[in-house]
């Protein structure tokens, strides 16, 4: 695949070198040749065909995560302390509801 690449930044490199040396080219339109005909589709290229190795990283890497946690609660339960898994009270990620003033009277004893 790197060969291709490489092939490939060598073409437009050339071409670029044709551009600024011409007589109707110019320096300007040999370096937006080398982007646009060069940088730019190679390394789109080279991400787009990098994406699955990317993705098996990325689950070997939440594999290995999984397997860490599972075995520090292993080792919680074998101490005798239990691994609790529950979330905090009030973790629901919304704002407390405030009080609302006026809306209930207070409560007062009778004089």
């Amino acid at each position: 695949m790197y060969l291709v690449v490489i092939g490939w930044i060598y073409v437009v490199l050339m071409m670029s070198v044709a551009e600024a040396f011409n007589s109707t080219g110019t320096v300007l339109g040999a370096i937006v040749t080398f982007f646009l005909y060069g940088l730019m589709p190679v390394v789109l290229v080279v991400y787009l065909m990098r994406t699955p190795q990317r993705r098996k990283i990325n689950k070997a890497r939440e594999a290995a995560e999984h397997q860490a946690s599972m075995a520090a609660g292993a080792a919680l339960v074998a101490q005798g302390t239990e691994a609790t898994h529950s979330n905090p009270p009030n973790a629901g990620g919304h704002a407390p509801g405030a009080a609302e003033t006026g809306s209930v009277p207070a409560v007062r004893k009778e004089p």
